[in-house]
């Protein structure tokens, strides 16, 4: 069956002299891999669109079976650059297609995610703040993804916590914990107040106050460590591009 739709490219591997195996995350389709013959050629269907990080619109031939898609056609929307200019914008972006990559599968569409990553590539690429975009898309995609964490009451109990002073947030856990269920919890971090309210912020898809967040290193730097902790429990490893990420506070 042909279908067509807008994609962002985020992997490809050499198949054989003219032809690559391209990672896609369409609005769509969510996650699909395809063929696309020709697509090394100088001039064939894909006029140079399937670089990565780039958004294009492409047209493919979904096969039903474990086959790889075909694709067909690519027409390319816009290509990152920032990587020419700026390598903590290449990090931040090559982070983006990581996370899409290993936090979704196969042919499961996430509208929402897509738009979001689009948004993300696009200030990545153009004058965004480079920290506060990506925790603004771990964030909304944590949240997307059905692992949004719990801030105003106890992940465990349901109680209410106050979010002043320190907060017990627990990672298994997904969410702030009272002092009773604290004990003997693991992977439990202490967060500030200020950090807990930035991220309850960041994780708002209709709250903008997120852009005018001025704590400052100390706060950016904390929560980058408990988004650090929140990823990796759902992927179950460190991210490759952590490693990067850590030269974004400094």
């Amino acid at each position: 069956m042909m279908e067509k739709t807008r994609a962002i490219v985020l992997r490809t591997i050499d198949f054989s002299e003219s032809s690559s195996i391209v990672t896609l995350f369409t609005r769509e389709f969510g996650k699909i891999s395809g063929l696309a013959k020709g697509a090394r050629r100088p001039k064939g269907p894909f006029e140079a669109a399937l670089d990565l990080l780039a958004v294009c619109r492409i047209v493919f031939i979904h096969k039903s079976s474990d086959a790889l898609d075909l694709l067909t056609e690519a027409k390319l929307e816009r290509r990152f650059r920032a990587a020419t200019r700026d390598l903590s914008r290449l990090y931040a972006g090559l982070y983006v297609a990581e996370l899409l990559s290993e936090l979704t599968i196969e042919a499961d569409p996430h509208p929402q995610l897509f738009d979001t990553a689009e948004w993300a590539i696009e200030q990545l690429d153009g004058n965004g703040d480079v920290v506060l975009v990506v925790l603004r898309f771990e964030m909304l995609a944590i949240q997307y993804l059905g692992h949004c964490p719990i801030f105003d009451e106890c992940a465990e109990c349901g109680s209410s916590v106050v979010s002043s002073g320190r907060v017990h947030f627990g990672v298994l856990q997904g969410g702030v914990l009272c002092r009773n269920c604290r004990s003997g919890k693991r992977q439990v971090l202490s967060i500030s107040s200020a950090a807990l309210q930035a991220m309850r912020q960041l994780a708002d898809e209709q709250d903008d106050s997120w852009q005018r967040n001025n704590e400052g290193p100390r706060v950016q730097g904390e929560l980058r460590g408990i988004v650090n902790q929140l990823i990796m429990c759902l992927l179950g490893r460190r991210p490759r591009m952590h490693e990067y990420l850590g030269t974004l506070t400094r």
